[in-house]
């Protein structure tokens, strides 16, 4: 849940994003703290992924500031982002699909190793890479045993159900011991069974890892079940920002969903 007390972890402060004449995100500013499962919300086009690609810095903002516990990580490269404690999924997979899920999630690995080339010379000695190895294998067995993926861990990516798919995406973006997680749009595509079981262990990332969260998704009933705020956006600008429920009553986020002024209610399916 939100931490309420604790100062935030990350800071969007009034962010642009410009493509030529195109105005991708439109001053957008909002703040996540340690623990908090945000999401963010917005028709097809609203400008949810570009906030994540400028958060990840894959696109840098023309205009504003993006603070990571305080400081700011504008012009950083994404591999030093990521570096900060900040990892991400993508919208469609994007897994190495011939690889088996233990070396995917190796990748995933593969910023926290630190032992440098000497130490891999040394590759049996005492610290040498061999006990980092041992560790980071360790540390993915423990993804797998939390995602329930036991079963497919030495299968090439390719052979798994789209659904467990999606939880080796997860797995490898846990990898990176992230403190921020953004998970960009982690149920399209699956079925209600699958989407179940994908909430599920969201929650269990946000409470028993204590990973904070930023959710991009248009199942609403997803969103209004896990969230503890909602940024909604709509046409690269943010319309409202709350708690679930009262996005759920908003005028505004209904017209943009729904095109009405007139409330009806958001659809949950």
């Amino acid at each position: 849940m939100s931490a309420g007390t604790q100062s935030p972890l990350l800071e969007v402060h009034d962010i642009e994003l410009r493509f030529g004449g195109v105005t991708a995100i439109n001053r957008v500013s909002f703040a996540v703290e340690p623990g908090e499962l945000f999401a963010i919300i917005g028709p097809n086009g609203a400008g949810k992924t570009s906030i994540f690609n400028a958060i990840s810095q894959v696109y840098r903002p023309q205009d504003g500031d993006i603070r990571w516990k305080g400081e700011s990580i504008m012009g950083l490269r994404p591999d030093r982002v990521a570096h900060l404690g900040i990892a991400r999924t993508f919208q469609n997979i994007e897994l190495f699909a011939q690889m088996t899920v233990i070396d995917n999630l190796l990748t995933g690995r593969h910023i926290r190793m630190q032992k440098s080339w000497l130490a891999g010379a040394l590759y049996w000695g005492p610290g040498g890479a061999k006990d980092e190895e041992i560790a980071n294998r360790r540390r993915v067995e423990d993804i797998i045993d939390f995602l329930e993926i036991e079963q497919w861990r030495k299968h090439p990516v390719a052979l798994l159900p789209y659904g467990f798919q999606k939880r080796v995406e997860l797995g490898r973006a846990l990898a990176m011991d992230p403190e921020l997680l953004l998970l960009d749009e982690p149920v399209a595509g699956m079925n209600i069974e699958e989407t179940e079981d994908m909430a599920r262990f969201i929650l269990d990332v946000q409470r028993e890892l204590g990973i904070a969260i930023i959710l991009v998704e248009h199942d609403m009933g997803l969103v209004m079940d896990v969230a503890d705020r909602v940024l909604a956006v709509d046409f690269g600008s943010p319309i409202a920002l709350g708690k679930p429920a009262e996005i759920q009553e908003d005028p505004d986020v209904i017209a943009a969903y729904l095109g009405t002024e007139h409330h009806v209610g958001l659809d949950a399916d």
